[in-house]
């Protein structure tokens, strides 16, 4: 079915339900970042696939929005609808609450699945319309009356991640949990997020394609621990182990009966910004709510140890399987055919090979030529390109291991290059360098340190429309908030300081539409350094261990200090990885980390 017969048939639904507007976002029931196919609602209804968006249906037009990864992705999947692409961010562009200001007339009636946003995303919408006396109806699930063929839920299999990965068991978590509940005076925490329900019960699972978690609702009070899932995805002995570590089972569709039949004169801690509308709205007026972030969200993203020191691992293995990827790319594009689908096929080959390698932690960007400024490309039959001994390959890639989880951006010279293109590979470059050369006292967040990645771009007039970094999770989200580096403060985030364990990418680029695209990532492990007078002090550790393309480089426009840097991490990316790889790898790796000077 054509996406124009799609809104046709929506329209009629929702002058059924006397709706004047109604919005399908990219959520599932538990605000996560990629959803499983059956909540790809928004992307059946529209036709755009990326991860991140925001599809809004009128009587007479449709728009949707999407942030800078997706302008030119959206801009070719839209071309032919009657959707109009809103560049969030951009100069002129309206936001959603905006927008509806805009176009509703008044007593109007906006018509969403409450489970797929959340109550603090529609209150920027009421703010925004007050005075027009805007309702909202979060009760219809209308795409679900037009997507006849909707997959059903997915229930895979749950498996149980050792503690000596871990670094603290499942009772140890919560214990710490419960703490933090007693000091804020919680009796009960309601979490959703899937990946935070993994990690505090050290379990992992199949039910979202790159991210293993496993749908479910957390219950916790200070005497019962209660689960909300699939009973079908636990083995018999994995359920009698929780059961008698005291917890609970019950079935996945009955959270909204247990939130609703919560205590009266009781305090329930949920964040409004991350737990979805119709739970919110589930709980009872006798029932005080403390509207906060999740105290998990801060505690699974600083690492333990035994985390840190797996990842570590991880990255050997993984840097192992890509630099072998990169060898084999530089020689073979020259002596016969490579399309960017097979080029993401013989990098899964190497990975494989990998001791503990488990699966992708992401669909990976291969992206030859102009592909590769379209930040999140992903090779497919359709799209599908023969690469030549030219210009620049992207290659955007991760893997989930048994120790832990990765995510490099290299970008390659796969023949000579041209002035121009050096230079703009140099400038990226020296952001990703001085960036992970940071030193700062305790307290600097992400949003203070991104100005460094950026500055050789600035100084040359140029930009790029995403963050500089993300948090990733430990064998779960390869996007782990609350870190991140982006001057920007997201709406509903706030910036937060690093702290040790805390792991984040750094990844500057340049997108030149219809040229090419480069972007260069390594994951940085954050540290504490010394101690004096002035504070503490941080520093940032580079995990990923590959080399960058010195055949792109003009040694000429770096510093000392950036040049002193490179050569200190290819020497240990040569001395880390050569023991691994075989003779005419560990050659090419030789020169390719040979000092500059």
């Amino acid at each position: 079915m054509r996406t124009d017969e799609k809104l046709t048939q929506l329209r009629a639904l929702m002058k059924e339900k006397a709706f004047y507007a109604y919005i399908i976002p990219s959520d599932d029931f538990h605000s996560s970042e990629y959803v499983g196919r059956y909540f790809k609602a928004r992307e059946y209804m529209s036709g755009f696939t990326g991860s991140a968006g925001t599809l809004v249906v009128l009587p007479d037009k449709a728009a949707l929005w999407t942030d800078g990864r997706y302008f030119l992705q959206a801009g070719e999947q839209l071309k032919g609808s009657t959707i109009e692409l809103m560049r969030s961010g951009q100069p002129d562009v309206p936001k959603i609450e905006e927008y509806l200001y805009e176009n509703l007339p008044d007593k109007a009636v906006i018509g969403f699945d409450g489970r797929t946003v959340t109550k603090r995303f529609l209150e920027t919408i009421r703010e925004k319309t007050d005075g027009k006396q805007i309702t909202f109806d979060g009760s219809k699930d209308l795409v679900n009356r037009i997507w006849t063929d909707r997959p059903p839920l997915s229930k895979e299999q749950v498996w149980e991640l050792d503690v000596k990965y871990a670094g603290r068991s499942r009772a140890q978590k919560i214990r710490e949990v419960r703490e933090k509940m007693q000091e804020e005076k919680a009796d009960q925490l309601l979490v959703t997020a899937l990946d935070e329900i993994a990690w505090l019960f050290n379990l992992r699972g199949g039910d979202i394609a790159y991210t293993p978690v496993f749908l479910s609702y957390l219950l916790l009070t200070k005497e019962q621990i209660t689960l909300f899932v699939h009973r079908e995805i636990f083995s018999a002995q994995l359920l009698e182990k929780l059961g008698q570590e005291g917890v609970t089972i019950r079935p996945y569709e009955e959270i909204g009966q247990a939130v609703g039949s919560m205590p009266a004169g009781t305090k329930v801690w949920l964040d409004s910004g991350a737990v979805n509308y119709r739970l919110t709205e589930s709980v009872p007026e006798t029932v005080e709510i403390l509207d906060q972030e999740s105290p998990i969200v801060l505690m699974k993203a600083v690492k333990s140890p035994e985390e840190m020191e797996h990842m570590r691992a991880a990255h050997v293995k993984d840097g192992v399987a890509v630099t072998r990827f990169i060898h084999w790319l530089k020689t073979s594009v020259s002596r016969g055919p490579v399309t960017e689908v097979g080029a993401a096929r013989k990098l899964e080959t190497f990975r494989s090979q990998m001791e503990g390698y488990l699966e992708p932690s992401f669909s990976s960007i291969i992206a030859y030529g102009p592909h590769g400024a379209i930040v999140h490309y992903a090779p497919t039959q359709e799209s599908d390109v023969e690469m030549k001994a030219e210009s620049f390959c992207l290659a955007d890639v991760g893997g989930h291991y048994q120790d832990g989880t990765t995510d490099i951006t290299r970008t390659i010279a796969l023949g000579e290059l041209t002035e121009e293109e050096k230079r703009y590979y140099t400038a990226v470059l020296r952001g990703n360098l001085t960036l992970s050369a940071a030193k700062f006292v305790e307290g600097v967040s992400g949003q203070n340190l991104d100005v460094l990645a950026r500055t050789p771009l600035w100084e040359m007039g140029m930009d790029y429309n995403h963050g500089t970094g993300h948090g990733v999770g430990y064998i779960l989200g390869v996007h782990e908030g609350p870190q991140r580096f982006h001057w920007r403060t997201a709406p509903g985030t706030k910036s937060v300081p690093l702290e040790e364990g805390m792991i984040v990418s750094d990844e500057p680029g340049l997108y030149l539409e219809g040229r090419f695209g480069i972007r260069l990532e390594n994951l940085v492990l954050c540290r504490r350094g010394e101690k004096n007078e002035y504070g503490q002090f941080l520093y940032l550790e580079p995990l990923t261990m590959v080399p960058f393309d010195r055949e792109a480089i003009l040694p000429e426009l770096m510093s000392e200090k950036e040049l002193a840097w490179l050569n200190a991490y290819h020497q240990k990316v040569y001395e880390t990885l050569s023991p691994c790889l075989e003779e005419e790898e560990r050659g090419w790796l030789r020169e390719m980390t040979a000092r500059i000077e």
